[in-house]
């Protein structure tokens, strides 16, 4: 039985070899095992806080086989950017420049470097080993997310965003950090985006405040600005299906969008319900129990945060749930309980 839960100390190793072998887009994840460990920390106590507002601590995830312990995707939210070190993002600029001489009327685009001190909560850092991929797992480990938010509103900021993987060539080179940040940083792209997730200094110290304007970077760069990588299309439009829209702030180092939705505007965030167990059963409920049985999204706060994907029975007029044993045993659920669940779109 699949599990997605709160990642645990013990799970360093596991979660160390899944990470590894993260392809080389993938820049959050590419940490070195200390480096690891001390995020694992900080989620741990990221789920232990009762404290009444968010910091800019990671929520981590990870999907567990627990018949076999297999570790076999994770994702995260950081429940606040900004902080002690500012987060940074190119905000794209119009401006009109006018030459009553010339007679000449031009509106312009510049990138300029932006710091936001108190920002919103972020989605990100999401992996699935590619064996698992196309069986609802990416999803899950995706939806999971905002029903974590939708259970704990007080820990996460009033917007979310989501910084989408931007273009790369064949070979992985990443033309935009080629032609601006490349400029600057002696360092390679998946060194300074791997980095960044740890410490943000060497942005402060190397990178320029000075606006670059679009009309001096080649069209093959100006063209890729504010778009994503092929891979990551169908996350963009799985987010935007959930409320989530453009911004006018790219990434620094590849030039992806940021997208962005108010918190309680996420339609999976408002699809999130708080029910009460009925009863459960031997079996997974089927058809011909009351109401409807469908698979959905199931949550408890068993270990911080636990969650199954099973197929589950809400009577229409009381709201109630019937579980199966199984998922009611790994939720840590009883009758009475609480659950939350996560309804379809």
């Amino acid at each position: 039985m699949w599990v997605l839960r709160a990642v645990r100390i013990d799970d360093l190793d596991a979660l160390h070899d899944l990470v590894k072998s993260a392809t080389r887009g993938l820049t959050s994840l590419q940490l070195k095992r200390d480096q690891l460990l001390d995020r694992i920390e900080h989620s741990e106590f990221a789920f232990s806080r009762s404290g009444p507002s968010p910091r800019g601590e990671p929520y981590v995830l990870v999907l567990v086989n627990q018949q076999t312990g297999e570790l076999a995707g994770t994702s995260t939210v950081y429940a606040k950017t900004g902080g002690y070190q500012p987060f940074y993002a190119y905000q794209l600029v119009e401006t009109e420049h006018v030459s009553e001489q010339l007679g000449v009327r031009q509106r312009r685009q510049s990138l300029l470097l932006t710091r936001i001190h108190d920002g919103p909560t972020e989605i990100g850092s999401l992996f699935l080993r590619g064996k698992y991929r196309g069986h609802g797992f990416g999803r899950w480990l995706s939806m999971a997310r905002f029903a974590l938010i939708a259970m704990r509103p007080h820990r996460f900021a009033d917007r979310v965003i989501a910084e989408m993987r931007g273009r790369a060539d064949k070979d992985g080179t990443v033309p935009f950090f080629e032609a601006i940040a490349g400029k600057f940083m002696p360092i390679e792209f998946s060194v300074a985006d791997a980095l960044s997730t740890v410490s943000k200094q060497f942005i402060e110290e190397l990178m320029p405040d000075s606006p670059i304007y679009l009309n001096l970077l080649p069209s093959k760069i100006r063209d890729g600005i504010g778009q994503v990588h092929d891979e990551t299309v169908p996350a963009l439009a799985m987010l935007k299906k959930e409320g989530f829209r453009e911004t006018d702030f790219v990434d620094i180092f590849d030039g992806g969008p940021m997208i962005s939705c108010e918190t309680n505007q996420i339609k999976a965030v408002k699809r999130t319900r708080e029910l009460t167990v009925k009863s459960i059963l031997v079996e997974e409920p089927s058809g011909s129990e009351a109401g409807s049985s469908e698979k959905h999204i199931v949550c408890s706060t068993h270990h911080g945060f636990t969650s199954v994907y099973t197929t589950i029975s809400i009577d229409p007029t009381t709201g109630d749930v019937t579980i199966d044993a199984a998922s009611a045993e790994a939720l840590q659920l009883g009758i009475g309980s609480t659950c939350y669940v996560l309804g379809k779109s």
